[in-house]
């Protein structure tokens, strides 16, 4: 795959274009999985599908190199390095090999000292930690590349012990390359069931023993958990600056504008970045793109494209982060094929459609319906779009994101107000603020923003009756 480099724009929308193709340097990845009984035979068969799912995807994604090296360790009788650090892009024959050889190491014939695992686990965790240094000495490009590592320990103990046996065993040890150490405990069906946990809880603390970042996972025993563990390590591991300046208009008591700093983080994969698997996603830029793909003349209309409705969904419960791609209009056909009755009739179908979402409150939940002529051939993966009511007789067309290509996203819900002086009492908190500083602002009085413009000129005339008024809003 081509891994070159792109120019930067010159513009400040193309340097938002191109941000995602300008990661900074990731870290190279460590797995530690505990194969000790008796969790590992109910835990075995969740984390190697987990494992080899996301392989598969990470494999295969074009643009910037998410995880530079990868590194695997199994704690049974004795730690096992079962792959030395390799890159990732590009060797999916050899990362599938060791995962079958990791799902092989039996369940019952381990160690069963929770003492003796914790000795072996150190010892794995040195052993990887200096690999790595050898690794970087050794590789001329390495430096380059990545230059520090980060620790993930895959366990069915309790989380919290096994971290204190990691910091009085490793005091004192060599952690220079180390950036953080992460603990996943895989809690049973049974416990996570009776326990109320988020399902991305992670409790983070830095260790004053080992001076790095220890955090503590709890995860469900279940694949889809396991693969969001593992796709974190697709996401931008920043935190050496900030990536976006939010600044809202100057308070009356100050020239300068309110800023608010924030951190940006991807929810999905981008469909366009697995190019080996189409089927993954589908592309959105044109009407054509979503309708199936004719086959013979070329001047041949397509058919129709068949969405069957699956589920309906309440509108305050869809996340709009697994949305993605460009949203069509869909309107009542005016086809001239259709004679004039079914025109009515579908016409009346429509308006009574968008009336009934639109007064319930409702999404529906589409799946596009497999040719059935290829569907003996097919991949099995189907694509799902959600089709929302709007104030005018229309529904809105937007694709939803396949398992395969979600994100991790563990966001906090406030339920309370911040502080209400989080400075001084001479200062007004930050409620005040924010309020004193949105007030201003003018307010779009139209349902939609769809006058919001780029500031360049666009070939056709603009539109009169938008010049002057208030919702006229222009992004310089």
């Amino acid at each position: 795959m081509d891994n070159r480099k792109r120019q930067p724009s010159s513009s400040s929308a193309g340097s938002l274009v191109f941000w995602s193709s300008s990661l900074p340097r990731q870290a190279a990845r460590v797995l530690i999985v505990e194969a000790l009984p008796p969790g590992w035979s109910d835990t075995c068969s969740v984390l190697c599908d987990a494992l080899d799912n996301f392989l598969s995807l990470a494999c295969s994604l074009d643009g910037p190199c998410r995880i530079p090296l990868l590194s695997l360790y199994a704690i049974s009788r004795q730690p096992e390095c079962l792959l030395p650090f390799v890159q990732v892009r590009g060797n999916l024959a050899r990362l599938r090999s060791c995962v079958e050889e990791l799902r092989s190491i039996p369940g019952e014939s381990c160690i069963k000292s929770a003492a003796k695992g914790g000795d072996l686990l150190r010892q794995a965790v040195l052993d990887s930690l200096q690999q790595f240094k050898q690794f970087i000495r050794h590789t001329s490009t390495g430096n380059q590349a990545c230059s520090n590592a980060s620790v993930t320990v895959v366990t069915s103990q309790p989380g919290r012990s096994l971290i204190h046996q990691l910091e009085s065993g490793l005091k004192g040890a060599d952690l220079v390359p180390l950036r953080r150490l992460l603990v996943v405990q895989i809690v049973g069906t049974n416990d996570w069931s009776q326990d109320s946990h988020s399902p991305e809880a992670t409790v983070t603390e830095d260790s004053l023993m080992l001076g790095t970042e220890v955090d503590l996972q709890q995860v469900e025993n279940s694949v889809f958990a396991m693969e969001m563990v593992l796709k974190a390590w697709l996401q931008e591991q920043g935190g050496d600056r900030e990536h976006l300046h939010l600044l809202l208009p100057s308070p009356s008591d100050s020239p300068l504008p309110v800023c608010v700093k924030c951190d940006m983080l991807e929810r999905l994969i981008s469909p366009a970045l697995v190019p080996s698997t189409p089927s993954l996603g589908v592309k959105t830029e044109s009407v054509r793109d979503f309708l199936p793909a004719v086959k013979g003349p070329g001047n041949q209309s397509p058919t129709p494209q068949r969405l069957r409705v699956i589920k309906v969904l309440h509108a305050d419960g869809v996340c709009e982060s697994v949305l993605y791609g460009l949203p069509l209009v869909i309107r009542p056909t005016t086809c001239w094929q259709l004679d004039w009755d079914e025109m009515e009739t579908n016409n009346s179908l429509f308006h009574a459609l968008c009336q009934t979402l639109r007064n319930q409150d409702l999404f529906l939940l589409l799946r596009v319906e497999p040719d059935k002529k290829s569907s003996a051939g097919g991949s099995g993966v189907c694509s799902h779009y959600v089709l929302q009511p709007s104030p005018s007789v229309s529904l809105l067309l937007k694709p939803v994101a396949s398992r395969e290509l979600l994100l991790p996203c563990s966001l906090p819900v406030s339920n309370q107000d911040p502080s209400p002086n989080a400075m001084n009492s001479i200062q007004p908190g930050p409620s005040s603020r924010v309020r004193a500083t949105v007030a201003p602002l003018p307010s779009a009085s139209r349902p939609a923003l769809h006058f919001v413009s780029s500031g360049r000129r666009a070939p056709a005339p603009p539109l009169q009756e938008d010049d002057g008024g208030d919702d006229c809003l222009i992004l310089q």
